[in-house]
């Protein structure tokens, strides 16, 4: 397994981090999807196994559910894993229960902390921005949680551009603690976060980690034009996700990569993970499995070398038509963005 450094910190990561999300069998947007507790423990045991030291959870998911089993398995090994959690979604029926204000993040890093069975958290990352929160809020309290040892490093996910440079700037004014990475959607059908986000974090030295960069799974190998998702499968439960992916242009990308992947003897999922790695400015990627088939597949993609030739093949089939303005007017002037 190969690490990479987690933006301008000292702090080493794996290429590849297991996500939690679908650990549990929960009711809410994951049910029927998830992963018992057993089976969780055997990916859990596997990734380890296999030198990924980078784990991703939220409070979210399964309502808790994820994080207590993660918080399970992590005991006997804490300091050998980078935790990772995050918060700022609805978790409970009062109206401070959401969120990035001072009080939010207070109760949901104590709530994190006691259902991962652990005193501190190695990366807190803040779920979505929040228009209501001025900036200065939120930062300051995650200032207030770091200089208290219950936080390592912070991190933000799901932010636009804007609202990542001031955050940055922000806690440069105000000497607090800043974001160390930005967790955002990208793979090879959703390459929108190449227009701003990624940018922008290798300009300001902050790391990148891709979620969801198999896109639901639609570049699993599994779905096939015109077809019923599997029985099963995530798509077959999650209908409107299948309906807003059942496009042609990404339907170009999916048989692009299935041919560049029998091309070189591997699967559609090992070589997607493994495009996403080769971008420049990628720290980790995030996979989420639910059965150790899907995670032999996934974490092949650490060693696969792609020729340069088939990135260059993924790159176009998978480029956007516009980028949108201003960056295509940048371009017919001076040729990049």
């Amino acid at each position: 397994m190969k690490y990479r450094q987690m933006g301008r910190t000292g702090l080493r990561v794996s290429t590849i981090c297991l996500g939690a999300m679908t650990f549990g069998e929960a009711p809410g947007f994951m049910a029927g999807v998830g992963a018992d507790e057993d089976t969780s423990r055997a990916i859990l045991d596997r990734s380890f196994d296999a030198g990924v030291n980078f784990i991703d959870t939220a409070d979210v998911y399964g309502n808790g559910l994820s994080e207590e089993i993660v918080g399970r398995w992590m005991k006997p090994r804490r300091d050998r894993i980078v935790l990772a959690t995050k918060g700022r979604f609805t978790m409970g029926s009062g109206p401070n229960d959401m969120g990035l204000s001072k009080l939010h993040i207070k109760q949901a890093v104590e709530a994190s902390l006691r259902r991962l069975g652990t005193d501190y958290i190695d990366l807190y990352q803040v779920h979505m921005q929040d228009a209501r929160t001025p900036i200065e809020e939120t930062l300051d309290a995650l200032d207030r949680l770091v200089k208290e040892g219950k936080i390592l490093y912070t991190g933000c996910s799901n932010y636009t551009g804007y609202r990542l440079v001031e955050s940055l700037w922000a806690a440069e004014r105000n000497h607090a603690t800043r974001y160390d990475c930005l967790q955002a959607q990208h793979s090879l059908v959703s390459r929108d976060a190449e227009r701003e986000l990624l940018p922008a974090c290798k300009a300001f030295g902050v790391g990148f980690i891709a979620w969801s960069p198999l896109a639901s799974g639609l570049l699993s190998g599994k779905y096939r034009r015109d077809m019923p998702a599997p029985d099963g499968s995530r798509l077959a439960a999650w209908k409107d996700t299948m309906k807003r992916l059942d496009r042609e242009g990404k339907w170009k990308v999916v048989e692009a990569l299935a041919a560049c992947a029998a091309e070189l003897g591997t699967s559609s999922a090992t070589l997607a993970l493994a495009w996403s790695l080769a971008r420049p400015g990628l720290t980790s990627v995030i996979i989420g499995a639910r059965t150790l088939e899907q995670l032999d597949a996934n974490l092949a993609a650490d060693a696969l070398v792609v020729p340069p030739e088939i990135l260059a093949r993924l790159d176009e089939a998978s480029k956007p038509d516009e980028w949108g303005y201003p960056y295509d007017f940048i371009a017919q002037v001076d040729g990049r963005w």
